[in-house]
């Protein structure tokens, strides 16, 4: 996650996400404090939410309202999604260098 995109760019206050999100901003803070989520600061120490950030918090609210899971099962669950996510990128990145491996000795 190295690379930035636009989607990671913090533009949301914890406001405008707790109204997106139908959430409390206690609620944010808490799953901020807990390491759920970790939103950017502005100059004057403002929360602020990347478009990604704001998926993440999606994820969080369908896990613990829509199947129960507890906040702990949450960050687990997280966790894993993001060493699968990652282990496919190098998985693509892989199967990328034999494509180009087995082409070069083609040719």
């Amino acid at each position: 996650m190295g690379d930035r995109t636009p989607r990671d760019e913090p533009c949301f206050t914890i406001g405008v996400v707790a109204r997106m999100l139908d959430l409390h901003p206690q609620t944010l803070r808490n799953y901020e404090q807990l390491g759920l989520v970790v939103p950017r600061r502005s100059q004057g120490n403002i929360r602020l939410y990347s478009e990604r950030e704001v998926e993440r918090l999606r994820k969080i609210n369908r896990l613990t309202q829509e199947l129960g899971v507890n906040l702990a099962g949450v960050e687990i669950i997280l966790r894993m999604a993001e060493q699968i996510e990652s282990l496919q990128d190098e998985l693509n990145s892989l199967q990328a260098q034999t494509e180009r491996r087995q082409s070069g000795a083609q040719h």
